[in-house]
């Protein structure tokens, strides 16, 4: 991601569309969720038999009760996701000039070179050239 949008701007517009998506598929489980099986408040309407879930502690769990911690797990995570998004509006204030810009191009390109640069190709044949995997190029 770095590579592909090295600049403040674009780290930036990436960012936002990642928490702008993020939170559109989070909110739009926790509608069908509700819809499915109630809001947590009134017993769930019954889509399928109570199967049980098996929970890492051994614990089975009743779905019901399973889909619960899930819907009050996801209204959690879109809180959260929320206040992220108020901090995050923050740093579209931020502008740098054109000079400040093109170090983030710089510093990318080091941090993330292009693995199709001729130059890189050639240096990972030769760093992973072992003693017992030899050059297969004749020589």
């Amino acid at each position: 991601m770095i590579r592909e949008n090295p600049s403040l701007r674009q780290q930036q517009e990436l960012n936002w569309a990642a928490l702008q998506s993020f939170r559109t598929l989070a909110g739009r489980v926790l509608e069908e969720l509700q819809k499915q099986h109630g809001d947590g408040d009134a017993p769930p309407t019954p889509a399928a038999p109570d199967a049980g879930l098996q929970e890492a502690s051994g614990e089975v769990v009743p779905e019901s009760d399973a889909i619960q911690q899930a819907m009050a797990d996801l209204e959690n995570i879109n809180a959260h996701l929320f206040s992220i998004e108020a901090l995050m509006e923050r740093i579209f204030d931020v502008r740098v000039p054109e000079p400040v810009e093109q170090t983030f191009r710089e510093v990318a390109g080091e941090l993330a070179p292009d693995p199709l640069n001729a130059d890189r190709l050639r240096l990972n044949r030769l760093l992973h050239q072992t003693p017992d995997l030899p050059d297969h190029r004749g020589g």
